[in-house]
C-alpha cells in the first residue's frame, strides 16, 4: 500500500510510460518507508494539464516491500499501455534547421526526443538541407513502414510534408492530381507538428498552443484528428493545397511584400500589412461557387469547432451519403453554382478558423477543421476607415462579419476569374482556359499600370490569377484532438497527480 497527500484520476489514454525505480535515484516520499530493508518501486510518467491547453510530463512514483506485487503491477499497466493501439511505434522526423529562430533542431533534441525515448518510440530523424527536400524524401522512403511523419518548423514545413505525403498517395493510387474532379485518396499516415517557427497557425489551430512539449504528448498519447484539405487547380494543372488560408487581396499583398524583407524577421509582417493597408488595392473579378449543403453548421454559427465536434461527424456523414446515392453520376454537373461580381479589398478561403494568438478567434470563428467545407470570406470594396473597423474585429469578440461589406459563404468548391479573364471569356465556368497574369485594379490615388495581386496560399505565394479550389473532406490526419473545451476545468481537475492505487 502507498500513502499520498493528492488524489486524481489519470485514464490510460494520458499515461505516457511506467518504468522500474532504483530508489538511490528517487529519494523523494519515502517517509515512513525508509526503515525497510529493501524497496521496491515504480514510476509512471502521465500528461499533466495546465492552463490554455499546455501538457507537460508529470511523474508520480509507487513504492512497497513486496517485489512480486510491484512487478506485477508494472506489468499490469504495461499491457494496458501495448492495447492503445492508436499509439506510434515508428515515425518519420524531418526537422528544418532554417525556419524561424533557427530553433528546430536544438528544440528537437532537448525538448521532444527525451519524450519520445520515454515512450519507447523509435524515430528516423531527416535534416532538411534545401527546400522540397522533405516533399522530395516522402516519394523515395518507405512510408508505410512508420506510424506517422513529424515536421519540426513552422507552416512552411508542415506544407512541405503535406503535399509530398499527398503526392505519394495519390501516385501509389495511380490518381492524377492534375484532374481538379479527382476523388484523392485519404492519407492514413497520421501527421505530427512540432512548432519551431515564425508562424504556427496549424498547431494553433488543431492544439490550442503553440508548444513543442505539447505537441510531442499529443503525438505520444496516439491522438488523431481528420483535416479538410482543399486543392488549387489553374488550367486543368494542379497548383497547391492548402488547409488554412487562401487569400487574395489584402492577405495575398502583405505576403508578396513581405517577402521581399525576410531580413527583418517576424516584424515584417507588421510592417507589410501597415504599408499594404495605406495602398488599399482593390481588385475586380468574378466568384461562381457551390454551397455546401451537406453541412450542419454555418458562419454565421457561436458553435466553434472542439474536440470530438458532432458538426464535423454530422457533415462527414451526410457528405458521404450523398455520394453514394450519386453513385456513377456526376458529381457536380447538375449542382447549382452561385456567380458573384465585384470589386474587392479581400477574397479569402479558409478551411479552418485561421486562429491565433493576435487573433483569438481567427478570420471565421466558426470554420470547422473536418466537415468538408471551407467559409469563403469576401470584402467589397470600402472606404479605408470600414476595411480598419472589419480588421480590428479579428481581436475582439464582436461579429465580424456584421457589415454590409463582407459577405461569408459556406461552400465545397469555387473559381476566381478577375475582370481581364472575364471580357476574353464568355462563360465563367471556362475559366483557366487561358493563362492571365494580372488582374484588374481601380485606384485612382495611384499612377501605376494595371498591378496585378498574389495568392496567399498558408503563406506561400501563388501567382496565378485564375483559379479552381474544391475541398476535400477529412484528406489527411493529424497528431491533434482539436481545441478541448473547458480548459479552466481541466486546469483545476490537473493539479493533482494519479490516483494512489496501492
Amino acid at each position: 500500500s502507498c500513502v499520498h497527500t493528492e488524489n486524481c484520476f489519470v485514464p490510460i489514454s494520458e499515461i505516457i510510460a511506467v518504468e522500474e525505480t532504483e530508489f538511490n535515484k528517487k529519494q523523494r516520499n519515502i517517509g515512513r518507508w525508509h526503515k525497510m530493508a529493501k524497496l521496491h518501486a515504480f514510476t509512471v510518467y502521465y500528461v499533466k494539464k495546465a492552463r490554455n491547453h499546455r501538457w507537460r510530463c508529470s511523474d508520480v512514483t509507487f513504492w512497497c516491500a513486496d517485489e512480486p506485487l510491484c512487478n506485477q503491477w508494472i506489468q499490469a499497466l504495461k499491457e494496458l499501455l501495448e492495447m492503445q493501439k492508436s499509439r506510434p511505434k515508428q515515425l518519420l522526423v524531418y526537422i528544418n534547421p532554417y525556419g524561424g529562430k533557427r530553433q528546430g533542431k536544438r528544440i528537437y533534441e532537448q525538448k521532444v526526443a527525451p519524450l519520445f525515448s520515454l515512450a519507447s518510440i523509435s524515430s528516423d530523424v531527416v535534416i532538411t538541407e534545401h527546400a522540397n527536400h522533405a516533399k522530395d524524401n516522402l516519394f523515395e522512403v518507405n512510408i508505410y513502414k512508420y506510424d506517422g511523419v513529424v515536421c519540426v518548423g513552422g507552416d512552411g514545413m508542415f506544407s512541405e510534408v503535406m503535399h509530398g505525403l499527398i503526392g505519394r498517395m495519390q501516385k501509389d493510387s495511380g490518381i492524377d492530381q492534375n484532374n481538379p474532379k479527382a476523388s484523392l485518396v485519404q492519407c492514413n499516415i497520421r501527421i505530427g507538428i512540432i512548432p519551431a517557427g515564425s508562424t504556427d497557425c496549424i498547431c494553433y489551430s488543431t492544439v490550442g498552443i503553440s508548444d513543442p512539449v505539447t505537441s510531442a504528448l499529443h503525438i505520444i498519447v496516439g491522438d488523431c484528428q481528420p483535416l479538410d484539405v482543399s486543392s488549387v487547380h489553374h488550367n486543368n494543372t494542379f497548383l497547391k493545397y492548402s488547409v488554412s488560408l487562401l487569400g487574395y487581396g489584402f492577405y495575398g499583398d502583405i505576403l508578396k511584400d513581405s517577402e521581399k524583407k525576410r531580413w527583418m524577421g517576424p516584424m515584417r509582417y507588421d510592417y507589410s500589412g501597415f504599408k499594404t493597408f495605406l495602398s488599399h488595392h482593390y481588385y475586380e473579378g468574378t466568384i461562381a461557387y457551390q454551397p455546401a449543403k451537406h453541412t450542419h453548421g454555418s458562419p454565421r454559427d457561436k458553435e466553434s469547432c472542439r474536440t470530438g465536434c458532432y458538426i464535423c461527424k454530422k457533415s462527414e456523414k451526410e457528405l458521404a451519403e450523398q455520394h453514394k446515392e450519386r453513385g456513377l453520376k456526376h458529381e457536380e454537373g447538375e449542382e447549382e453554382w452561385k456567380v458573384i461580381k465585384g470589386k474587392f479589398l479581400a477574397i479569402n478561403a479558409v478551411n479552418m478558423s485561421c486562429a491565433c494568438p493576435r487573433s483569438p478567434k481567427g478570420l471565421s470563428p466558426a470554420a470547422h477543421l473536418a466537415d468538408g467545407s471551407a467559409d469563403l470570406i469576401l470584402v467589397r470594396k470600402c472606404s479605408r476607415f470600414d476595411f480598419l473597423r472589419y480588421l480590428v474585429r479579428h481581436t475582439n469578440q464582436d461579429d465580424q462579419f456584421d457589415f454590409p461589406f463582407v459577405d461569408v459563404y459556406r461552400v465545397k468548391c469555387f473559381q476566381f476569374t478577375s475582370k481581364l479573364s472575364e471580357d476574353n471569356e464568355s462563360n465563367v465556368m471556362d475559366i483557366g482556359k487561358k493563362r492571365f497574369g494580372q488582374f484588374c485594379r481601380d485606384h485612382p490615388a495611384c499612377c501605376c499600370n494595371v498591378v496585378n495581386s498574389t495568392w496567399n496560399c498558408d503563406g506561400e505565394t501563388l501567382d496565378s490569377s485564375a483559379i479552381e479550389v474544391r475541398v476535400h473532406c477529412q484528406l489527411i490526419k493529424l497528431f491533434a484532438r482539436g481545441i478541448e473545451e473547458n480548459c479552466k476545468d481541466e486546469a483545476a481537475y490537473s493539479q493533482s497527480t494519479i490516483e494512489q492505487l496501492l
